[in-house]
């Protein structure tokens, strides 16, 4: 194999690689060599068939996964003889006209990641905040608690149903007067004022008695999920079979046996237990910011467009997702597009960090061990229906981009982590309510022109920065950051494959995108997350 680069600039390289006749010719006799025993051919003893024969049967797979291997192994070899390192997948090209007993020619273009500055980490100083427990916060729990627990009577007779109170209700929806799928229930227990169904249809129920009928009018929004009533205008009669009030719950030691544990003070503790992570959390959360400031201040470096993009694209991705769920999905789409620059922005300072952290990561030993990324691998399959798991977990082994994505949160906290034992940290007492300020507040915050701050983590607008926010859009890096940039070369020589070859199945879309987890199918009225009702004739998707 010869290589001659045909462009460096920046980060940008490219290669024309010729690999010769020769070399492919030869992995089509190895091949065939380990084919001639399988091969069964009438008139011919098994595994005596001649090669030639072999060669006229199959000589079109065979050339191409000749050709093939030979790519593939042609882009391992100029990566590591020209110790490159890529940013995202090179892309391979055969030259047109390409025939088989010639040279093949093809070109390699690829992103290099940067040569990162020695990061300086000495000197950091952070400060930590240190929250207090709210006891008071423990006692609304409870009660929220105790309302999720409510025992339910029939109400005297002739009671008009108030909110708060639950009824039992028959009901059969129609479009344009006819029925539709999944629109008809029986004894739905529904707690009215709870906001569990479509806008308008609690409200109607209100002052209704136990055997009443009454047919009530809705529009289902225009997000809705299911495609068929987005929009629509819609009856419902209903048939009420009978109306509850709610019984008191006392917070006591019955209470907390009711959930399976022994007494209250053993819930309590729970409540405290789970408080104090959430307050270990935002105090984490907080001062994992200020170090990315910190660095991000500090550290000036070219970074690979083709990461920017696709951090872009991660990042719009997970907004379009939000817009999706607006009340007016057309108006957040609009608003996303005026702001594209600014995220891109963020793209930018994500994948800078990203790169930076782990620089930082490999220069001192930092590293995901093989049992961190089992237990990884087998909690992202618990998001999978069984049948799936297996499948799931084979392609993310068989998967090294996939593999360093799920690796990356994981390495990024222990980065972090390392270089919060490197720092100079203080505690200062605050509250819950100033740390979420606080953290809310610096999404907002803006530098004008010659502060010498690094722009590309402002969000220009404190607007546009709960937008960001909303979605998950922080400064955090986790999606680019991993210990290792892996390439898969088997991916690259699929552009220059002449003929198919059989390869595994890959998992679903689910299993590289953001929410793997298979959702469950839309019911009709339902707007958050009811209780179901008992039966139904059908529940589309």
């Amino acid at each position: 194999m010869q290589s001659v680069e045909i462009e460096n600039e920046g980060l940008k390289r490219a290669y024309k690689l010729t690999i010769g006749a020769g070399e492919i010719d030869a992995k089509v006799d190895a091949e065939v060599k380990r084919l001639a025993p399988q091969i069964r051919m009438p008139g011919f003893r098994p595994g005596k068939v001649p090669a030639n024969l072999i060669r006229k049967m199959h000589g079109e797979s065979l050339q191409g996964q000749a050709l093939e291997s030979a790519v593939q192994e042609g882009v391992q070899q100029l990566l590591q003889d020209k110790g490159l390192r890529p940013a995202m997948q090179p892309q391979v090209e055969l030259a047109e006209g390409y025939a088989p007993g010639a040279d093949a020619e093809v070109t390699v273009s690829l992103e290099t990641l940067p040569d990162v500055p020695a990061p300086q980490i000495e000197g950091l100083k952070l400060e930590r905040l240190t929250l207090e427990h709210d006891e008071e916060q423990v006692e609304q729990q409870l009660k929220q608690l105790a309302s999720g627990q409510k025992s339910w009577t029939d109400a005297e007779e002739g009671r008009e149903a108030q909110n708060g109170d639950q009824v039992v209700i028959d009901f059969i929806g129609k479009t344009d007067g006819v029925a539709f799928e999944g629109g008809t229930g029986e004894d739905m227990a529904l707690e009215l004022g709870s906001g569990a169904l479509i806008p308008g249809f609690e409200e109607q129920l209100v002052g209704v008695k136990a055997g009443d009928s009454r047919t009530i009018e809705v529009t289902f929004p225009e997000n809705y999920p299911a495609e068929n009533l987005k929009g629509k205008p819609a009856t419902f009669d209903i048939t009420v079979k009978a109306v509850k009030t709610a019984g008191e719950v006392d917070l006591n030691d019955e209470f907390a046996k009711s959930l399976g544990l022994q007494d209250l003070d053993q819930l309590k503790g729970l409540l405290r237990d789970q408080q104090t992570q959430e307050l270990n959390g935002l105090t984490r959360t907080h001062m994992k910011r200020r170090l990315l400031d910190q660095l991000a201040d500090t550290h000036q470096f070219e970074v690979p467009p083709s990461m920017v993009d696709a951090e872009h694209q991660n990042i719009l991705a997970q907004l379009e997702h939000e817009a999706s769920h607006e009340a007016d999905p057309e108006a957040a789409r609009a608003e996303i597009e005026k702001e594209k620059d600014d995220y891109r922005r963020i793209a930018e300072r994500r994948v800078r960090l990203g790169l930076l952290l782990s620089e930082i990561g490999q220069a001192n030993g930092v590293d995901v061990s093989q049992q961190e990324m089992q237990r990884l691998i087998l909690q992202a399959a618990q998001q999978y229906q069984p049948a799936e798991r297996e499948r799931f977990i084979q392609f993310i082994q068989q998967n090294p981009m996939a593999a360093a994505q799920l690796r990356a949160p994981l390495y990024e906290d222990k980065v972090v982590d390392f270089l919060f034992e490197k720092a100079d940290i203080t505690d200062r007492p605050a509250t819950r309510a100033e740390i979420e300020a606080d953290l809310e507040s610096e999404e907002g915050h803006v530098h004008g022109p010659g502060c010498g701050h690094d722009h590309s983590h402002d969000q220009a607008s404190a607007p546009k920065a709960k937008k960001a926010k909303k979605a998950g859009i922080e400064d955090a890096p986790e999606a680019v950051v991993s210990d290792a940039v892996p390439v898969d070369a088997d991916a690259a020589a699929e552009a220059v494959k002449p003929a198919k070859k059989a390869r595994a199945a890959k998992p679903a879309k689910g299993a590289v995108d953001a929410e793997p987890a298979t959702p469950e199918p839309a019911e009709p009225l339902k707007d958050h997350a009811p209780a179901k009702p008992k039966r139904t004739k059908a529940n589309p998707a």
